[in-house]
C-alpha cells in the first residue's frame, strides 16, 4: 500500500540568531508525530531551502530523519539545472528518506515533452518513490493532464502534489487512479478528498494539526458531516495562512504560539503586524 495518504506536513526551517534552530525544528517534528501526521516534507518550498547552503540543507534532512522516527520524510528537490539535479537525487539514494519531491524547472518554462523528459530522466535515478509537485505559480510552467498520465506510467513515479488549482484536472487524475493525488493547495483540501483523493501536503497542518488529521480520518471513513464541520472550523485559518507569501504566516503563527521565534531569510519577510495579530487569535481557539 502506498504511503502517499493522509495529512502530511511540508516543514518550516525555523531560525534562531540568523541560524538554522535545530532544537526548535526537533520539538516540531515531534509534536507533529504524536498529532497523528502520517509524512513529512523536508526541504520544500515552505522550508525556505532556496535560502539554504548545501550543509545547511543536509543538516537540516538529518534532523528531521531522526525526530521523525517511523514517520516517512520526503525531500524537496527543485532547480533548473539538469546536472545538479540528477547529482542531488543520486545523493538522495544514500539517504533514508521515503521519497522525492520533485518540482518542474523554475523560470525556463520547459515543452510539456521537456516536463516528461525532466521527470522521468529524475526518477530514472531515484531508487526512492516521486512525487510530482505540480505548483506552476512558483514554477511559471503549467504541467497538463495528459503529461502527467504519461508519467503515471513511470514505476517510481506514485503521486502528484496537487496545486494547479483546476478541479477537472484533479479529478481526471483521481479516476485515473495511477497517481496519489495529495491537494497542495490548502483551501482545496476539502473537495480533493470528498472526490477521493489520498491526502494533503498542507502547510496550514502546522497548527491545529490534530483538527486536520480528524478531518482526513472522518472523510475517509465516510462522515461527511463530521468532516464537514471540522473544515468549517478550519477554513479561517487556511485563509489566513495565504493572505501573505508562504511561509510568513505560517511562521508568525508558531510564533504565536511559542514554539518557533519569527524569522525568515531574504527575500522573504515576517508576516505584517496585522496578519500576525489575525493569526494569534485564530490558533488560540
Amino acid at each position: 500500500m502506498s504511503i502517499f495518504s493522509g495529512i502530511w506536513i511540508p516543514l518550516i526551517t525555523p531560525f534562531a540568531g540568523g541560524a538554522v534552530d535545530h532544537d526548535a525544528l526537533r520539538a516540531l517534528v515531534g509534536g507533529y508525530v504524536k498529532a497523528g501526521v502520517s509524512g513529512f516534507v523536508a526541504l520544500g518550498t515552505t522550508g525556505e531551502p532556496a535560502a539554504l547552503d548545501d550543509a545547511e540543507q543536509a543538516a537540516v534532512l538529518a534532523t528531521v530523519l531522526a525526530a521523525a522516527g517511523d514517520v516517512p520524510v520526503i525531500a524537496g528537490v527543485s532547480g533548473n539545472h539538469a546536472a545538479t539535479l540528477r547529482e542531488r537525487v543520486a545523493r538522495l539514494n544514500d539517504e533514508p528518506v521515503a521519497g522525492l519531491l520533485i518540482c518542474a524547472p523554475y523560470y525556463v518554462r520547459p515543452s510539456q515533452a521537456g516536463l516528461v523528459d525532466h521527470f522521468a530522466s529524475l526518477a530514472d535515478i531515484s531508487r526512492k518513490p516521486v512525487v510530482i509537485y505540480d505548483i506552476p505559480a512558483r514554477t511559471g510552467v503549467h504541467i497538463e493532464t495528459e503529461t502527467l498520465l504519461t508519467l503515471a506510467a513511470h514505476p517510481r513515479i506514485e503521486a502528484v502534489k496537487d496545486c494547479a488549482g483546476s478541479q477537472d484536472a484533479t479529478l481526471s487524475l483521481i479516476l485515473d487512479g495511477r497517481l496519489r493525488v495529495m491537494a497542495g493547495e490548502d483551501a482545496n483540501i476539502f473537495t480533493t478528498l470528498c472526490m477521493g483523493g489520498a491526502g494533503a501536503i498542507a502547510a496550514s497542518a502546522h497548527v491545529r494539526t490534530g483538527r486536520f488529521v480528524a478531518l482526513y480520518r472522518a472523510l475517509a471513513a465516510g462522515r461527511l458531516d463530521e468532516g464537514r464541520a471540522i473544515w468549517h472550523s478550519l477554513a479561517p485559518l487556511v485563509r489566513a495562512m495565504f493572505d501573505e507569501p508562504n511561509p510568513g504566516p505560517v511562521k508568525s503563527a508558531l510564533a504565536a504560539q511559542g514554539v518557533i521565534a519569527d524569522g525568515l531569510r531574504a527575500p522573504m519577510t515576517r508576516a505584517s503586524a496585522a496578519l500576525h495579530q489575525r493569526l494569534r487569535e485564530l490558533v488560540a481557539v
